[in-house]
Formats: structure tokens, C-alpha cells, sequence
């Protein structure tokens, strides 16, 4: 009798292993997705300074090859009260695909670190912040890239975008390209919180020509911008527009949110050299820069970019650059 039951014990064991194992290898069958080769965003490869890549499944190669072939040196400028508020967000995102990154301030920080220009802090001085900058660039590291990115602390860029744009221009040419404003300077001037990127011929110029004649290139006072603009035009620096070939706009001078939904001041429709375009429609698909960029949206803009992707459509590079 004890024989008996134990097994019809082992026996409904037996059957209700036996069972369970048949419904999830049914389940499974229902459910599972075929292998696409498509991987988690959260499985990573090997990142480095060309590439902090997102996931083992996107194709890095043309991006890399530019990092190699386009060598920019990225500048930002910052002050000792926004180092751990601003900079700091700029030093964990974007600035990591640049060349050579340098955090520019008034004085001097070993452990972030900054080079400290020994000027004043505050508005009315930031003309000479720019071109100590640029001098201190011109002495140190002209020979390290072939452009030169300046940006704020609060200016998010894509560099990859910057990158295209710049693959087709000559580096020994004095050219700049940025958010075009059309007022004050004949052939208009970039703003200088949605970024600027400089020729490598065009830093020669000021480092070597710049400081020599206060009435070429003012080197304190005055709205920076406008005076960085009339700098560059005396020195023959010509300032050539960035919009795709559709005309969509890539240096902005305004936060993503309010250049998707065009939600621009007054003023800046009398200033833009391009209209004031706005609009998801206005903008490129490779967009370089965006400003009044907070840090918590720095890390979410990294997301979307890099991290983020639409299962099912790959993405496939544009022909975007106007030939000239």
C-alpha cells in the first residue's frame, strides 16, 4: 500500500513537471521576438573619446572616421560659481566627443579642471575673456585640430552633426560658422550661446593680427558677440551660412523645447539672418546646438540621441550639406 502511493507521488511529479515545462516552452513560442540582431541599449560597447557608444548594435564607423579626419578642439566658456551647476553637465555629455576639450575661466581650477585667463568676471568683460581665450588657443594648441568650437556652459552641441557640416570645408580657409545674426556687422556675426566654431586659419589670424591694432579687434568692452563678429570681419574672416540643403536651421540660440515650438522673443526676428525660423519643420535633422541648455536636460538630450531608438527603422545617413 505505502509502495502504491509513493508512486502515484512520483508519478504526479513526474506528469506535473512534465506540464509546466510544456506551457512555457508554448509560452515562450508565443511570445519571444525573432533575433534581429537589435540589442538592448543597455548592452554597451567598448566607448571611447570617438565614440561613447550606445549600443553594440549601431554602426559607428563613419562617425569615427570623421573624428579622425575633422579634429576640433571645443572650448567653454565658464566661471568659478558654475562650475558644479553648469559645467560639470557639459563636462559628463557632449564635451566627451570633442578632440581636446578645455573649460576656460577667470582664474585658474587644478582638480576640474580650468585654464584661468586672469580677468574680471561679468558681462562687460566677457570680449576679453573670448580673446584671451583665443590667444591662449593660439599659443598652446593651434597645431592640435583644425577647428576651434567655442561654446558656453549651458550650450548642448551634436558633434557628430558639427562634424558633417564641417567635412566639406577647408580648414586653411578664414571661415566661421554659427547662429547668424544680421545687425551691427556688415556681414552679420554668430551668437555666441548657440556656439561658434573658427577655422584654424581664422585663429592664426587672430592670435597673430588680432591684439596688434585695438581698432582691427577690440580686446575688452562691449557686447562680446557683436565685437568677436566685427573682429573676424576686419581680419577677413568670412561667415558662411550653416542651414542643410532643405534650408533647416543647425546652430540655434534658444532651448530645443522653444525652437520646436518656434517660441522665440520679438527682438530676434529683427536680429536672425534667417528669418527667425522655428518649428519642427524649420529645423535640420542634423542639428548642431542648442543653448539655455539646463543640466538635467543635458543627460535627457544624451537619451534621445544617443540611447533612444524606434524599433524597426534604422536610420540611414542624409546627404544634408549644400554644395558649394
Amino acid at each position: 500500500m505505502v509502495r502504491l502511493r509513493n508512486l502515484q507521488f512520483c508519478l504526479g511529479v513526474t506528469v506535473g513537471i512534465s506540464a509546466t515545462f510544456t506551457v512555457l516552452v508554448m509560452r515562450w513560442s508565443w511570445t519571444s521576438i525573432p533575433d534581429t540582431g537589435q540589442e538592448s541599449h543597455f548592452k554597451r560597447g567598448t566607448s571611447n573619446n570617438s565614440c561613447p557608444c550606445s549600443s553594440v548594435t549601431d554602426d559607428y564607423n563613419i562617425a569615427q572616421e570623421l573624428f579622425q579626419k575633422v579634429r576640433i578642439v571645443c572650448w567653454i566658456m565658464t566661471s568659478p560659481t558654475n562650475l558644479q551647476s553648469r559645467a560639470i553637465h557639459v563636462k559628463n555629455t557632449w564635451t566627451k566627443r570633442c578632440n581636446v576639450v578645455l573649460f576656460m575661466s577667470s582664474v585658474q581650477n587644478a582638480s576640474f579642471p580650468t585654464i584661468g585667463l586672469n580677468v574680471s568676471e561679468g558681462r562687460s568683460h566677457l570680449t576679453a575673456k573670448t580673446m584671451k581665450a583665443f590667444k591662449y588657443l593660439y599659443d598652446n594648441h593651434l597645431e592640435d585640430a583644425d577647428w576651434f568650437l567655442k561654446a558656453d556652459d549651458d550650450t548642448y552641441v551634436i558633434m557628430e552633426n558639427l562634424r558633417y557640416l564641417l567635412s566639406e570645408e577647408n580648414p586653411k580657409e578664414a571661415i566661421y560658422f554659427g547662429a547668424r545674426f544680421k545687425a551691427y556687422v556688415k556681414q552679420g556675426y554668430t551668437s555666441g550661446g548657440g556656439g561658434y566654431v573658427i577655422s584654424k586659419e581664422a585663429l592664426r589670424r587672430i592670435g597673430s593680427e588680432g591684439f596688434l591694432d585695438k581698432r582691427v579687434c577690440t580686446v575688452d568692452g562691449g557686447p562680446e558677440d557683436v565685437q568677436i563678429g566685427l573682429c573676424l570681419q576686419n581680419l577677413g574672416v568670412r561667415l558662411k551660412p550653416s542651414l542643410d540643403v532643405r534650408g533647416r536651421t543647425r546652430f540655434h540660440c534658444f532651448k530645443p523645447e522653444d525652437v520646436v515650438t518656434a517660441k522665440f522673443p520679438k527682438w530676434y526676428y529683427n536680429f536672425d539672418f534667417d528669418h527667425g525660423k522655428g518649428g519642427m519643420d524649420n529645423i535640420s535633422d542634423y542639428a548642431i546646438s542648442f543653448h539655455y541648455v539646463k543640466g538635467d536636460t543635458m543627460y535627457a538630450l544624451e537619451y534621445f540621441i544617443y540611447h533612444l531608438r524606434p524599433y524597426g527603422i534604422p536610420n540611414r545617413a542624409q546627404t544634408l550639406n549644400v554644395q558649394t
